[in-house]
C-alpha cells in the first residue's frame, strides 16, 4: 500500500512538514537519513528561535519537534534514501533507501545542505569556536577576535554581520582580492573593523585547556610562510552543498546546487515532489525559515493529494 506522503529529512523543515501532515490526517513517513536532527544537533545555544526568550541547545529544539510530530502520528524509519524515482504512468514515488523500498503519492525532500569546511586535522573535534552561521553564533563572540574564511559575497556579509560583536574580524582568503560583488567588496574593505589576511588558508587550530579555540595557524600560499593569528572562533564562508545526489534528474538545480523551485512555492518540476529548508533555500539558511518552508511543503503536498 502507498504512503500518502513521505518526508525525506529529519531537521526543522522535516518535522514541521511532518506535524502539520500529521494533523492533516495524512499519515506521514518521516525518513530520518544519518543526521537526526539536521544541523542543529551540532549546535549548542538557540538564541533566535521564537518561544524561547532564554533561549534552547539546538539539539533539545529537534528533541521536542520530534515529539511534536511523534504526537500527531508520525512514523519514522530511521534509514539512508539512496534513490528517488518516479513512475511516470502512475505517478506514484519509489523511494530507496539502505533497507528497503517505499512507494508513496507524493514527497517532502528537506535534507538540508551541508556547510563545507576545510577538512584540516582537529576540525570535526572542535565543536566550540568553529561555525557555518555568524547569524546563529555571532552573538556568542562579543569584544573578542574572530576570523572569516571565504572571499564571496557570504563570506563578506557574515564578516559584516560579525562587526557588530567581535572586536575585530579578519578575512582570510586564498587569493589577493575577494570573489564578492564590487559594491561588497568596497563595503567590506571599508569597514574599520574587517582585517582581509590574503592569499593565506588555515593549516591548523590551536586550542587551551578547556578545548576552546584560541588561535589558527594560517599558511600563506604564495611565500609558504605560517604564522599565528589570535581568534576564538572560525567562521566558515566557503559555500554549502544541497544534499540532492538521490534525486537524480527530478529537480533541477541552480549553478550552487539548490533545488529550483517554482516561484513563492515549495512545489519543483516534478508533479508531487516539494522541496523544503535549506536543500532550496541559498538565501536565508535559518532555523526558522526551514520550519516555514517545511509548514508551506505541508500544505501544498495536501492540497496536491487532494487534487486542487
Amino acid at each position: 500500500m502507498s504512503e500518502q506522503v513521505i518526508i525525506i529529512g529529519a531537521g526543522c523543515a522535516g518535522y514541521t512538514a511532518a506535524i502539520y501532515t500529521a494533523r492533516a490526517n495524512l499519515s506521514p513517513l518521516l525518513i530520518t537519513g544519518s543526521q537526526i536532527g539536521g544541523q542543529l544537533t551540532t549546535t549548542t545555544e538557540v538564541e533566535n528561535f521564537p518561544g524561547f526568550p532564554d533561549g534552547i541547545m539546538g539539539p533539545d529544539l529537534m528533541f521536542l519537534m520530534q515529539q511534536q510530530a511523534e504526537k500527531f502520528g508520525t512514523r519514522f524509519a530511521y534509514e539512508d534514501v539512496k534513490s528517488v524515482i518516479r513512475d511516470e504512468a502512475t505517478g506514484l514515488f519509489t523511494v530507496k533507501t539502505s533497507g528497503q523500498n517505499y512507494e508513496a503519492r507524493s514527497i517532502i525532500v528537506a535534507t538540508g545542505a551541508s556547510a563545507r569546511y576545510l577538512g584540516i586535522p582537529g576540525e570535526e573535534g572542535l565543536s566550540h569556536g568553529l561555525t557555518a552561521c555568524a547569524t546563529c553564533d555571532g552573538a556568542f563572540y562579543r569584544d573578542v577576535p574572530v576570523c572569516v574564511v571565504g572571499g564571496g559575497d557570504s563570506a563578506c556579509e557574515e564578516a559584516a554581520f560579525l562587526t557588530r560583536f567581535a572586536s575585530r574580524v579578519y578575512l582570510i582568503h586564498r587569493r589577493d582580492t575577494l570573489r564578492a560583488s564590487k559594491i561588497m567588496a568596497e563595503r567590506t574593505l571599508a569597514n574599520e573593523k574587517i582585517f582581509p589576511v590574503w592569499n593565506s588558508t588555515i593549516a591548523a587550530y590551536k586550542t587551551d585547556d578547556k578545548g576552546e579555540l584560541e588561535a589558527v595557524m594560517l599558511k600563506n600560499l604564495v611565500t609558504g610562510e605560517e604564522t599565528e593569528l589570535a581568534v576564538k572562533c572560525v567562521f566558515m564562508a566557503i559555500g554549502h552543498t544541497p544534499n540532492t545526489s538521490f534525486l537524480g534528474d527530478l529537480v533541477d538545480r541552480d549553478q550552487s546546487g539548490y533545488i529550483v523551485r517554482e516561484p513563492g512555492l515549495m512545489t519543483t518540476k516534478t508533479p508531487g515532489l516539494f522541496a523544503a529548508g535549506d536543500v532550496a533555500d541559498p538565501h536565508y539558511r535559518q532555523a526558522i525559515s526551514s520550519a516555514g518552508m517545511g509548514c508551506a511543503a505541508a500544505i501544498e503536498a495536501e492540497r496536491y493529494l487532494l487534487g486542487v
